[in-house]
This record gives structure tokens, C-alpha cells and sequence, in this order.
């Protein structure tokens, strides 16, 4: 069976592809060029903020008394369970070292970058889980240096809650800083904070924009588009629950996909019919952008079995996929491109965003077929090393001279000349390329 789209986008992420090259690109000239006071400047227009910068200790401790208790112990939770997974995730990678031949010894070496800086939204939505997810894990790495770095509301500064997190987590200094400008000061090394090796956390097209054009100056975890995610559903999902996991993600942005793929076309009718009322049921600031990422960008497609379903869902690469079907372990072990997996009603995106452990820092827009979300392991420069007696090099050397003079790289086939003459002046080797 073909699949049938009872529901095809109009839209897709690509098509809403803004002009703001240019206009990040001459933002962050003008930063590098007129540092803190450019900066400002910049706070000042887009933000309306003037207030300072770098946080102070007396700030921090401000914002967090304004954090409700209840919310602080959830802050908490959250954090701990990320904590606990990135140090799972960290005992994965290990310093290694083997004997390649007898008296050559090459190694592994997992170094942390020295400095990180993690920008946290704090727009339309003050992104508390953003600040777990991007400090913890740095922090856990080991980074040498945490900058948080969250966009100030007029008046008020950055949402206390945020600061709480980060400065929780591990943050060496909070910046009230938003958008380009933020991103430039981590980049920059202004306000007296370090240079920042790798840049992490979601943003909108503009702090996307800035961690593209700046990629290769930094690292960065990844070049992010509007948020997605797929449901895998059956005839035995729950049509309520479906259609509500779907509007749930939807409210993230008005072009932020959802998509569900079912073999049960009643399910899929049922859930059509579903939507429309819990989008509507949100409040206003939610509604409008799930209701014109339903409108635009959601699709629904009815496969024939669940192998055509999971390849499906191969073929779209979702940031976020649910399953909620039978048999979990056999979609555990067939399904090879998402960002995050989340099997079974008992679970749901959400859980993932805010408190599982797992990152919610993900690739979008078909990027999970090539690699995954933001890990302790983003922070982890993976580096190796070797070392040889004499004796040990020796095979090395010949080989090295004689692949170098067929490839024509003379330089290369010389540095293991004068070795193998200095190590041993009474032996003859026959070092041409096709000797």
C-alpha cells in the first residue's frame, strides 16, 4: 500500500526561510568590532534593556528568592535527573590505549573544553529546561568555564527562574543578554568572560543564524530549525492522548511540524477530529502557534503495516518520535533515525523536555539521520596520541616512506628516512614507492 496523506503540509520549515543573513552577519561586525558598548547597544534596541550585564551574586540571590519553593524543588528534581544521565553518558567514553604492533602505542584522551557558552530562551516562553539541559551537562563535562546566557525582559531582567536553574546547575556567570548580541558576547570573550569554545541551546532564527556564521570560529552543538515530531500510533493508541501529544509539541512554534503515522485509518479520523477542540481549549499565547502549525505544517499518513511505518518515519528523521503501539522492544531495535525515542503511552515528549535526563537540545529538520542531540559528549574533545621505542617504529617508518613516495609527499617519506638512517645506520631499507 502507498502511503495516503489524509492531512499534507502546505508548508514546510524551508519555506519559511527569512532574510536574516545578512542582518546577523552585520550585527555581529559591528559587536566584534565595537565590543561591550556595541553590545549594549543592541540590548537596548531589541530588548529594551540597559540594565547590567554579567549578574552579580546579590542579582542571583534576588531572582531565586522570587522562585517559588515548589517550583525550586522541581528545578531541582529535574536537574538531578539530568545529572545523573550525563554522568552515565560520560563513563561511556574513556581514555584509551593499545599496543598497535609491539613497541608502538597510540591512545585516546577525552579532554573537556575550557569555556561554554549555553543560550537560554527566555522570549515568548521563559525556557527554565534549557538551562538544565545545556549547564548540567557542561558542568559535568567538565568545562572549565559556564556562561548562561538569557535574553532580559524590560524592567525586569532575565526570568528568575532562569536564573535559578543556571546559577543551580553550574553557571560561572549569567549574562542578561538576548538574540545575536548574547550569542557575540560568548563568542567574543566581552564583558570580561573567556572566549567560549563551543556554543549550545535552542534559539530563534536569529541565534540560529549567529551559531551558523560563526561555526569554525566555535563549535556549537548543532544547527537547529523549528522543532518537530512524529507519533507512531496503532490501532491500540489512545486517540485522546495522540492528539493531545500532538497539539503539545505544536505550541512551540506556528512552524513547528507534527506528524502522525498510523496503519489504523480510524485512528487517524478520530484524531483528526480531536485536534481542532484542544487547540482551541489553550490558552491564547499557546493557541495561535498550534493552530497554524497544525494548519500548515502537520501531516497525517495512513502506511499499509508497521515496517512501512517505521520507514516512514526513517525517511522523516524527526526530533522527537513517540510510539504508542505494541510490541516496543521491536521498534526499539527497527527504528534508526530520531533525535529523542519516547515508547509507550507511559511516557511523552514533555517528560523529555522538561525532567526525564534525557537532552532536550535535539537535531531538527532531518538531522537525526546523521547525528544526535546535545550530550556531555559535545563537550568532550576526543583527541589521540602516540608513542613508540625505536624498535617499535621501525615497520611504521618503512611503510610511512614508502606510501608517502607513491602519493608523492617527498617531506613525509623524509621525516622517516632520517629516523630509520639515525636509529639504524647498518641496516638498508628498500624505501621506494614501488620497491
Amino acid at each position: 500500500m502507498k502511503r495516503e496523506y489524509l492531512k499534507k503540509a502546505t508548508l514546510t520549515a524551508k519555506s519559511d526561510a527569512s532574510e536574516v543573513h545578512e542582518t546577523v552577519k552585520t550585527i555581529l561586525a559591528d559587536i566584534e568590532e565595537g565590543g561591550d558598548a556595541k553590545a549594549m547597544e543592541y540590548a537596548a534596541k531589541f530588548d529594551r534593556y540597559e540594565g547590567n550585564v554579567l549578574l552579580t551574586a546579590e542579582e542571583i540571590d534576588a531572582a531565586a528568592a522570587l522562585v517559588p519553593d515548589k517550583l525550586k524543588a522541581d528545578i531541582q528534581f529535574a536537574h538531578d535527573n539530568v545529572k545523573r544521565f550525563a554522568k552515565a553518558q560520560k563513563a561511556t567514553v574513556s581514555d584509551v590505549e593499545v599496543e598497535i604492533v609491539p613497541g608502538m602505542i597510540a591512545g585516546q584522551k577525552a579532554i573537556p573544553v575550557d569555556a561554554a557558552g549555553c543560550y537560554v530562551p527566555g522570549g515568548r516562553y521563559s525556557h527554565i529546561a534549557s538551562a538544565i539541559m545545556t549547564v548540567t551537562t557542561a558542568k559535568v563535562a567538565g568545562c572549565g568555564h559556564i556562561t548562561a546566557c538569557s535574553p532580559p525582559r524590560p524592567g525586569v531582567g532575565v526570568a528568575p527562574a532562569i536564573v535559578y536553574a543556571a546559577h543551580l546547575c553550574g553557571a560561572d556567570k549569567i549574562m542578561a543578554l538576548g538574540g545575536v548580541q548574547g550569542v557575540a558576547a560568548m563568542t567574543f570573550g566581552l564583558f570580561g568572560l573567556p572566549k567560549a569554545n563551543i556554543l549550545v541551546g535552542p534559539g530563534n532564527q536569529f541565534v540560529a543564524e549567529a551559531k551558523r556564521i560563526l561555526f569554525g570560529r566555535v563549535g556549537i552543538d548543532m544547527i537547529a530549525g523549528p522543532t518537530d515530531s512524529l507519533i507512531l500510533a496503532d490501532t491500540t493508541a489512545d486517540a485522546h492522548i495522540v492528539a493531545t501529544d500532538l497539539v503539545s509539541q505544536a505550541e512551540h512554534g506556528y512552524n513547528s511540524p507534527v506528524w502522525l503515522v498510523t496503519d489504523d485509518r480510524a485512528l487517524a479520523e478520530k484524531v483528526m477530529e480531536l485536534v481542532p477542540g484542544l487547540i482551541d481549549d489553550l490558552p491564547e499565547i499557546n493557541r495561535d502557534n498550534a493552530f497554524a502549525a497544525w494548519r500548515d505544517y502537520a501531516e497525517v499518513i495512513v502506511c499499509s503495516d508497521r515496517e512501512e511505518m517505521a520507514a516512514c518515519s526513517d525517511d522523516y528523521a524527526p526530533e522527537h518520535l513517540t510510539v504508542q503501539a505494541e510490541d516496543l522492544d521491536w521498534w526499539l531495535d527497527r527504528l534508526t533515525c530520531y533525535g529523542s525515542l519516547f515508547l509507550g503511552e507511559e511516557t511523552t515528549v514533555s517528560y523529555g523536555d522538561k525532567a526525564t535526563g534525557t537532552n532536550h537540545v535535539l537535531p531538527t529538520s532531518g538531522a537525526a539521520n546523521y547525528t544526535g542531540g546535545l550530550s556531555v559528549h559535545k563537550y568532550m574533545k576526543i583527541v589521540t596520541w602516540q608513542r613508540a621505542t625505536r624498535e617499535g617504529a621501525k615497520q611504521v617508518a618503512e611503510a610511512t616512506a614508502r606510501i608517502s613516495r607513491l602519493e608523492g609527499m617527498e617531506g613525509h617519506a623524509r621525516a622517516a628516512d632520517v629516523r630509520l638512517a639515525k636509529y639504524f645506520p647498518d641496516e638498508a631499507f628498500d624505501l621506494t614507492a614501488n620497491g
